[in-house]
């Protein structure tokens, strides 16, 4: 069980069984030899091969220091031989200074000894980083938070998962590494087909080759994606039914990415008395509460049970309550993780599962009061940059001084 969560999680560097834990090496000793023998012996046998390793943090220790440390553990009952390159059976030794770089103590503060069980995926975020990415844009996703979302959404092989507010497919690879099949949507025709700028340093325009697809290709993933469609989100293109077992998805706040959905021009202004109507579609606005309240609507009618809605959630601190979480009948609230964005503003990870099958009549559920208290996030955008107003007319009050 252990090694199967340290083959998705990113957030771990690595699990051990512990043996002993003490405050000083003493502490660490006394512990370890009350540690039950009969735990310890099947690792310990004499056709088996083991090693020892020293991990210092915010400390470098000298191959005499760790030797010495090594050696001081002859005690423990080891039969068998030592061997470097390829043992058996791997113990580590754990020593904690703190964190604080300028004031390293000489003695750490805590000492562990354990047998390693496995390392967790922490490569991935350098293997997937978005400085290597062939397709980015102003929003692209980072590689860690991407999979920490599909683990959230319990991703598996042949899933299918969508994001209804795809860009440039950031959230899609992380679920394609695990084996599911992808799609996505945007409102936004140039991000989708690769056109336009490119939001790269030192590069003007995309290439012909900058798209969604490239990027699964380039980490050997393109038999999973299945396609990406201009479309808005705020109007289902899909035929109705179950289809998704995962819905991965990070909404634009206004910051860097407008908010926007298609409507007529009836829609925004009331036509005068007997004008034809003009049919062409428009881009409006699209406030941040309708956004989620659309999200939810949708994953509530188009997950299948048991499926999961992962997205982010921007947040103005000082009025946040966890009351003003949306919700909706058919979706049961798993987790909330918060990411600070600065010293007013957050974003909440949050992950939602589908219990109810829904019905016609959870179709406007969501304008229950018990439903309604986002509508107040509206205005994130301009409390966002409230505060970088406040914190530069601070400085350039600080300079005058």
């Amino acid at each position: 069980m252990a090694r199967g969560i340290m083959k998705r999680t990113v957030c771990a560097k690595s699990i051990f069984e512990l043996w002993g834990h003490g405050r000083s090496a003493e502490e660490l000793y006394a512990s370890l030899k009350n540690y039950p023998v009969d735990r310890m012996l099947p690792y310990l046998q004499p056709d088996s091969t083991y090693k020892i390793r020293i991990h210092t943090f915010n400390k470098t220790l000298t191959q005499a220091q760790k030797i010495k440390k090594i050696d001081a553990l002859e005690f423990l009952p080891f039969n068998g031989k030592v061997n470097l390159k390829n043992p058996e059976h791997v113990f580590w030794i754990l020593e904690d200074y703190g964190m604080d770089p300028n004031n390293v103590p000489e003695e750490p503060f805590d000492l562990y000894f354990g047998r390693w069980i496995a390392d967790g995926q922490r490569e991935l975020i350098e293997s997937y980083s978005v400085k290597k990415r062939h397709f980015i844009g102003n929003t692209s996703m980072d590689a860690c938070l991407s999979f920490i979302m599909a683990n959230h959404g319990r991703v598996k092989p042949n899933d299918i998962v969508y994001d209804p507010f795809v860009g440039t497919g950031g959230l899609l690879i992380s679920s394609a590494h695990f084996g599911a099949y992808v799609c996505g949507t945007d409102i936004d025709y140039n991000t989708i087909h690769g056109l336009g700028k490119a939001s790269r340093k030192n590069q003007k325009w995309r290439g012909p080759d900058e798209n969604i697809r490239a990027n699964l290709r380039q980490y050997g993933l393109e038999k999973y994606y299945l396609d990406a469609l201009v479309s808005d989100s705020s109007r289902p293109v899909w035929r109705k039914g179950m289809l998704f077992d995962a819905i991965i998805t990070d909404p634009p706040y206004g910051i860097r990415e407008a908010t926007r959905r298609t409507g007529s021009p009836k829609e925004s202004v009331k036509s005068a008395e007997g004008s034809t109507e003009n049919p062409v579609f428009i881009s409006s606005s699209y406030h941040l509460s309708d956004i989620f309240f659309d999200l939810l609507k949708f994953a509530a009618e188009y997950l299948v049970m048991g499926g999961r809605l992962v997205y982010w959630l921007p947040i103005y601190r000082p009025e946040y309550t966890e009351e003003i979480i949306p919700r909706h009948p058919c979706l049961k609230l798993i987790s909330n993780c918060e990411q600070m964005l600065s010293s007013h503003t957050s974003r909440r990870l949050i992950t939602m599962e589908k219990v109810k099958e829904f019905k016609d009549q959870d179709q406007n559920s969501y304008l229950d009061d018990q439903y309604m208290p986002y509508r107040g996030h509206n205005s994130f955008r301009e409390k966002y940059f409230s505060g970088v107003t406040k914190r530069i007319a601070k400085e350039e009050k600080d300079n005058q001084k």
